[in-house]
């Protein structure tokens, strides 16, 4: 299994904080640092205000030199697929190729009130998220001299030069959620990876069957689509230092030894091993004390080499 720092700072974090926690889990050999997508705080004043996704990792691109970087997940409603699909290539290029796309629909109505962007109805949203997957794809996808085009209700590209090409031959995309039937054939059509977020384990082994089921539909080998869970991770010493912890990732280390990934290093162990027994094979652990450095460091040294 593989572990992977990801950070929400929305919730209060400046770029100087998320550099600091993407060299720290470089240098733990975590593999990869994510953020999330969004503009406006859950909780709280979200002090010192919101960075941009694609802003940030294009700084870590040239202060970072081997970690890959990536969203969880950038929000459709944002920004236009083909401006989006620039600065993805823009930014695999300045890290050498090491930049990974999440792109979802977009669900928090209040940021967008609070950012002037447009809400459409949930139909909508997801019928845009659709047409982004395919025009985002379609434009990092085409070779080099060739162009792109695409007709869709909701976005039109004609004759596309599809530039700049990123580093990498092909920019893996994460597709994600719950969603019983469109979600699943998303998927299977335009992912590298799947995520589950923040959801019951046997809810998320249902979910990956029916990705699963998905690929088998659309003639895809489900083997080569990726797995994966997002998971608030409180790891400690001793029940102390994981009350302490899990208490600042806005929780109680009852529940997160419930719903997320919480305990002394051999707690934690066990509960990945149960994960990767349903067939997850990476998990994104949500950091949410951007601070506790030494918290990265207790995982990267008494969790990750048990369960690689």
């Amino acid at each position: 299994m593989e572990l992977r720092v990801f950070t929400e700072p929305q919730e209060g974090a400046s770029y100087e904080d998320l550099l600091a926690v993407a060299r720290t889990a470089e240098e733990c050999g975590f593999g990869a640092f994510f953020r999330s997508d969004h503009y406006l705080a859950f909780s709280g004043d979200g002090l010192p205000g919101p960075t941009d996704a694609w802003v940030t990792l294009a700084g870590l691109a040239r202060e970072t030199s081997t970690i890959r970087l990536g969203t969880l997940v950038t929000a459709a409603t944002f920004r236009h697929p083909g401006p989006l699909a620039i600065s993805v290539a823009q930014v695999d290029r300045m890290s050498g190729g090491r930049v990974e796309l999440g792109l979802g629909a977009g669900w928090f109505a209040r940021e967008h009130e609070a950012y002037g962007l447009d809400f459409p109805p949930v139909k909508e949203r997801f019928d845009r998220y659709e047409e982004q997957l395919a025009v985002v794809t379609g434009l990092l996808g085409t070779p080099l001299g060739a162009s792109f085009s695409y007709e869709g209700e909701h976005y039109r590209v004609v004759d596309s030069p599809a530039l700049p090409k990123p580093a990498q031959e092909h920019v893996p995309v994460i597709v994600g959620g719950g969603g019983k039937q469109r979600t699943p054939r998303l998927a299977a059509h335009h992912a590298d990876e799947f995520n589950m977020p923040f959801a019951a384990l046997d809810t998320v082994e249902a979910q990956f069957g029916r990705v699963r089921a998905a690929c088998e539909a659309v003639d895809r080998d489900p083997a080569t689509m990726t797995f994966s869970a997002a998971l608030t991770v409180a790891v400690g010493a001793d029940d102390a230092e994981v009350e302490r912890r899990a208490v600042a990732a806005g929780g109680t280390a009852e529940r997160l030894r419930a719903d997320g990934v919480a305990g002394t290093p051999d707690e934690v162990v066990e509960t990945l091993q149960r994960w990767a027994a349903i067939g997850c094979e990476r998990v994104y652990l949500q950091v949410m004390d951007l601070h506790d450095l030494d918290h990265l460091r207790l995982v990267a040294e008494e969790v990750l080499p048990r369960v690689r």
